[in-house]
């Protein structure tokens, strides 16, 4: 062939092309399993039919359990609009590759899981016991605790939004038990001209005692806050625009403070067990018929009375003080809260299949990482190996072995 003939070609050579765009790849399709709650006395879903429409349009399939969402007012048939495949028994959602749920699994729901797979729910630590830990480690799964779960600016964004509503229905709970429909003092949460206002005195400067604070404050209440960290007694007045009363944990201004109080609220900061508790015997010098409402429950509770209750019997009286230590209480708002867990989880389980699958998700974000307590059959949660006896592993450890 001769330079002439090569000379078209050559010149090809050096003729602009259109730069070819990288094919995405497909995200990993992934079956999403929703079981009821209700038996739990959990009214709360993981997933609004809205939430499970948007998940569909990405190719996943979501399993749900029937009459799952009727507490929060959302029917079986809005589900299948949805998209969602509505099933009456409940192994069948047990056999997806997630379980969403709001309540811990117990062991009757961990026999049905058919192994190697991922679930999310409320960890509850001091609800588990060694053997249902055990069986989830039998079974290999991957367990993420909404507790622990952070988002990429270092925040717990379920513990934040539930703590908000628990928070601003615990105002709602107070008022109610303290009038004469609950058999109550009949005293008004609140100030009226020419009477002294209620009180209510709120331990930890938490997201929770912010917006019982807020709704207190609203109402006309005086209220009282304890905490040991003065950063977070500051930050609180600054989000709240004015000045309360703040102490640090001294037990005579407290025991003080108890004493005049109508309404008492635990509050302390999440994932660990509360590092100071009411003592029995300051309980015992409330005024009769005053409220104790332990938010803290589900961790251990902030008082030597607290007992765990639900919402069917959600309080008990002790030494004449109304006790409610239910753990859920956000679900009195089944439909609100339901929206705000929605919210959260949906970008996270888009996020799951795009990367192509769970296992890469977890290797990618460092938050969603700190919310398993159950890797691959491996205890990686350090606080529930210490409460069960249990060696725990180091999670970042384990990722360089799978």
């Amino acid at each position: 062939m001769t330079e002439k003939e090569h000379a078209p070609e050559l010149a090809t050579l050096f003729v602009p092309k259109e730069e070819m765009l990288e094919i995405r790849r497909k995200g990993k399709k992934i079956t999403i399993g929703i079981p009821s709650d209700f038996s739990k006395v959990e009214f709360r879903i993981p997933l609004t039919p809205e939430a499970v429409e948007l998940l569909v349009s990405y190719g996943h399939e979501i399993y749900i359990e029937t009459n799952a969402g009727k507490a929060a007012n959302y029917t079986d048939e809005e589900y299948r609009k949805a998209g969602a495949v509505v099933v009456d028994k409940k192994a069948e959602v047990f056999q997806c590759d997630i379980v969403l749920r709001v309540s811990p699994f117990d062991q009757d729901e961990i026999e049905l899981l058919r192994g190697n797979q991922t679930l999310i729910s409320n960890l509850q630590l001091h609800t588990h016991c060694s053997e249902s830990i055990h069986n989830m480690m039998r079974k290999k799964v991957t367990s993420i605790a909404y507790e622990y779960m952070e988002n990429e600016e270092n925040c717990l964004p379920v513990v934040r939004l539930m703590s908000q509503i628990s928070g601003a229905t615990a105002i709602t709970i107070a008022s109610e038990y303290l009038s004469n429909s609950r058999n109550g003092k009949g005293v008004l949460l609140g100030g009226v001209t020419g009477i002294s206002p209620t009180e209510l005195v709120i331990l930890g400067a938490t997201t929770a005692a912010e917006f019982a604070a807020r709704a207190a404050l609203g109402l006309g209440a005086t209220v009282k806050v304890f905490d040991n960290n003065i950063f977070e007694l500051r930050q609180l007045e600054e989000r709240l625009g004015q000045r309360i009363f703040t102490s640090v944990l001294y037990p005579t201004v407290l025991k003080k403070a108890l004493k005049s109080a109508d309404v008492v609220m635990g509050a302390m900061s999440f994932n660990s067990s509360p590092k100071f508790r009411v003592s029995e015997e300051m309980v015992q010098r409330m005024k009769k018929g005053s409220v104790i409402i332990d938010l803290n429950i589900s961790q251990g509770g902030c008082f030597e009375t607290s007992q765990c209750t639900d919402l069917n019997n959600p309080t008990f009286v002790k030494h004449g003080i109304v006790h409610y230590c239910v753990p859920n209480m956000s679900s009195l708002v089944a439909r609100t809260a339901s929206i705000a867990l929605s919210n959260v989880l949906t970008p996270v389980i888009i996020s799951i299949g795009e990367i192509g699958g769970i296992q890469n998700y977890i290797k990618n974000s460092k938050g969603f990482r700190r919310g398993i307590y159950i890797y691959n059959g491996i205890l990686t949660n350090h606080d529930l190996g210490e409460k069960l006896n249990l060696q725990a592993k180091d999670i970042d450890l384990l990722l360089a072995v799978f």
